[in-house]
């Protein structure tokens, strides 16, 4: 495996796997360009060294190649981000592309067209990738968000460059954060786990219990929760096949020594919409037609509490509906405290996916210890230890 600090770039063309799969309005503009900044340090790294770069990315998850997912639409913002003009393909692979990756300059940037464009790339098929290698003398894969998939561009077109290929400073920087809270948190250490579902963060909950003092397990798992513990939760999402596994994890808990925190009291409505009637309920006694869309103030209370008695802290997932103002009291108050700890000397680190769209729109990003790009990413290499993309980079 090589290292891109020592790498030697002259007169090579490097292809990057990025993670620009971000946020666009109706009018296809940009509204978080973080992924996009994140990738800067790395395509310099190349350009400074002589080389020339070609960025691939997926964005979305595309059908019949709609024009709402051509990466076209992020061009002026990584040219922006960049401060240099970049040319891009009408496709990832064909004529076309291999005619503008051939006549590429030294320090020139070229930006393929979505990968997903093309079923292969999901499918992780060969051909697909050995046709994308074909374009460049060497491989960095800098998208931890999507070294969770064993895709064409993230994991099977790094066997076309045995001894050419290596992890991007996002990929680098990423691996270090996650390792220094599993591997050497300062205690207390807590985690805060938030967002839809428990069946997509159960098997995290069960690995990071071995690790934290403490875990707060909100948002719309707070329903399927007590649901299984025997309470109303009226019109809650409610993931019916998993209220079994809620009385294993407490009772994993309390063998381990982790104090819980769930949701007592939630924000209620009877209307999906920001400026509907609201009223705090007990998250237990919810009435029918009425769903909880965001923690109350007693949960605000004793959750903040929590995070700002502890010295690691790693949040993945919003406690509320945050895209609705009137919802995003509860993870403001979260993101508050973890700032507040953090600024107190504690190391944080958001995960991923909504936390950091969160984080963002309270413009609070600069002011926590690490954003992480990743969400599923981050969740599965907590939960195994790696991932194919980091594997098919390590591979001899």
């Amino acid at each position: 495996m090589q290292s891109i600090e020592t790498y030697d770039f002259s007169g090579k063309r490097a292809i990057i796997r990025v993670d620009f799969n971000i946020p666009l309005d109706l009018d296809h503009k940009v509204t978080d360009d973080t992924r996009v900044r994140a990738s800067v340090p790395t395509i310099k790294r190349v350009l400074d060294g002589g080389g020339s770069v070609i960025l691939m990315s997926h964005l979305g998850r595309p059908k019949n190649n709609e024009d709402k997912f051509s990466l076209r639409h992020i061009k002026s913002c990584l040219e922006e981000d960049l401060g240099m003009k970049v040319d891009i393909t009408d496709d990832c692979v064909g004529e076309q592309a291999k005619q503008k990756a051939a006549s590429l300059k030294i320090g020139e940037v070229l930006l393929l067209e979505n990968l997903r464009f093309h079923k292969e790339e999901a499918a992780g098929d060969e051909n697909f990738a050995k046709e994308l290698a074909s374009l460049a003398d060497c491989y960095i894969n800098d998208a931890f968000g999507t070294a969770h998939r064993a895709h064409a561009s993230t994991t099977i077109i790094a066997k076309f460059f045995p001894n050419d290929k290596m992890f991007g400073y996002v990929m680098i920087d990423e691996l270090q954060a996650i390792d220094k809270i599993l591997s050497q948190p300062e205690r207390p250490f807590i985690a805060i786990l938030g967002g839809a579902k428990v069946s997509t963060k159960i098997t995290v909950i069960e690995k990071l219990l071995s690790k934290v003092d403490m875990l707060i397990a909100a948002g719309g798992m707070t329903y399927t929760i007590q649901a299984a513990l025997g309470g109303n939760i009226g019109s809650s999402m409610c993931e019916r096949d998993y209220l079994d596994v809620v009385p294993k994890f407490i009772s994993h808990a309390e063998q381990l020594g982790v104090k819980l925190g769930f949701a007592s009291d939630a924000v209620c409505i009877a209307e999906f919409k920001n400026d509907t009637p609201s009223k705090i309920c007990p998250s237990n006694d919810i009435p029918n037609g009425w769903e909880g869309v965001d923690i109350g103030p007693n949960s605000c209370e004793e959750f903040v509490e929590m995070i700002k008695s502890c010295k690691t802290i790693l949040w993945n997932g919003p406690v509320g509906v945050f895209e609705m103002d009137n919802y995003a009291v509860g993870s403001r108050a979260i993101a508050d405290a973890i700032v507040e700890a953090t600024q107190n000397g504690a190391y944080s680190l958001i995960g991923g996916g909504d936390s950091v769209a969160c984080i963002n729109k309270f413009k609070l990003a600069d002011k926590v210890s690490y954003n992480s790009t990743g969400g599923g990413a981050l969740l599965e290499y907590m939960e195994k230890g790696t991932l194919p993309g980091l594997d098919a980079i390590k591979q001899q």
